[in-house]
């Protein structure tokens, strides 16, 4: 990747994560602080909205890429060998930030009944 089109990615990247904090959205570091959380309340049985099979996509996914067995590997056909990696982390990690911030959401609703305050 050219230099200019990954200082344009990281530029757009941290607008993104800026622009999210403004909207009153969760940083990613929120999101990624919350991960743990979200897991341990899904294996209490608190957090149901967390599916198994979802929790089993996203095992699957983080092996693949980690694996050194390829479905397309990068010694035969460089660029669409990294392209499958790039797609399924791409995946992962927009599937984790959705999950975390229903997640975080879900946390915010739960204390704010606490409470007893009434979300609208």
């Amino acid at each position: 990747m050219r230099k200019s089109n990954r200082a344009a990615a990281g530029a757009a990247a941290w607008k993104m994560v800026y622009d999210n904090t403004q909207q009153g959205k969760p940083s990613v570091a929120a999101r990624v602080k919350a991960l743990p959380r979200m897991l341990g309340a899904r294996m209490r049985g608190q957090y149901q909205e967390l599916s198994t099979s979802k929790i089993v996509l996203f095992l699957v996914a983080l092996a693949y890429v980690v694996s050194p067995i390829d479905l397309v590997p990068e010694l035969f056909i460089p660029i669409f060998g990294v392209a499958d990696d790039v797609g399924i982390v791409v995946w992962l990690t927009a599937a984790l930030l959705g999950e975390t911030e229903r997640f975080l959401h879900w946390e915010r609703i739960g204390a704010d009944h606490i409470e007893g305050e009434v979300v609208s």
